[in-house]
């Protein structure tokens, strides 16, 4: 049944940012969200992830209302790679040490040490992100690129039936972007893992996207597949800037050209 929103309305401290949002992310989708910066995206996954609660409407993960879902249930389900991760906290790690805290969930009472099972878990999810060779390094010692793949390794070590991501791939080269994106579509084809992005990089979005919502500031403008929500009109009214959208040759998808001021000055 996947995630479903309702009429949510949530903020923090006396600020609400998201306002009335609606939208439905079903079982083996890949949904990307997009938006301006301070549209709200981040936002939007911390109040599915339970770190902020809402102020009024209703989330459902698999037809169960996430307030009646403890945290440790939840993590058995959903698995979240932030975008701000505290390296200083995990520096003098190594990669598989790192990779098994996303074991803890599944701890029973008094356990304090990972099982020969969790190890296993954790060594298939760093072959499948293609980090076991570094499973000996310290955090510290690997490129951003690899530290990326790792955090998503450390979710998939949870086992989770959804993925939730935010900016995955944030100032990483052109080359680790499309690896990280094509490994996610692969668990999604393969491991049918339902996953949730947030993504900066319209084009990017629109490739690897079954469907898209686009937030501006705190509300849902615009849902559905990316033909649908990457037309220019609509774009040029969120982002605030002019913008040609043509057809991909390879993928038929929407590609997004944003148009400087001095071609603008310079064709009108």
């Amino acid at each position: 049944m996947g995630l479903i929103v309702r009429d949510l309305f949530c903020g923090y401290n006396n600020t609400v940012i998201l306002k009335n949002i609606n939208f439905v992310l079903q079982d083996g989708e890949i949904l990307g969200v997009i938006g301006p910066n301070g549209s709200g995206k981040t936002t939007l996954l911390r109040v599915i992830t339970k770190v902020i609660p809402p102020r009024s409407g209703y989330i459902f993960i698999n037809g169960r209302n996430i307030s009646k879902i403890s945290v440790k249930e939840l993590a058995k389900t959903i698995s979240v790679v932030s975008q701000y991760q505290n390296i200083e906290l995990f520096a003098n790690m190594t990669v598989m040490e790192f990779v098994l805290l996303g074991r803890i969930p599944y701890f029973k009472r008094l356990q304090f040490v990972e099982t020969p099972k969790d190890e296993e878990i954790a060594a298939e999810c760093m072959k499948l992100t293609g980090i076991y060779e570094l499973k000996d390094k310290y955090i510290h010692q690997i490129s951003g690129g690899e530290r990326q793949l790792t955090y998503i390794a450390r979710a998939l070590s949870q086992e989770p039936k959804m993925l939730l991501l935010d900016e995955p791939t944030a100032h990483l080269d052109i080359g680790h972007q499309i690896k990280i994106l094509d490994l996610l579509k692969k668990l999604n084809k393969e491991k049918n893992l339902t996953i949730f992005i947030i993504l900066h990089d319209l084009n990017l979005a629109s490739e690897y996207c079954d469907r898209l919502i686009l937030l501006d500031n705190g509300t849902l403008q615009k849902a559905g597949p990316p033909e649908e929500v990457l037309q220019y009109s609509i774009i040029e009214k969120v982002y605030k800037t002019p913008v040609i959208v043509k057809e991909n040759p390879l993928s038929s998808k929407p590609f997004v050209i944003f148009v400087t001021k001095e071609q603008l000055q310079k064709y009108t």
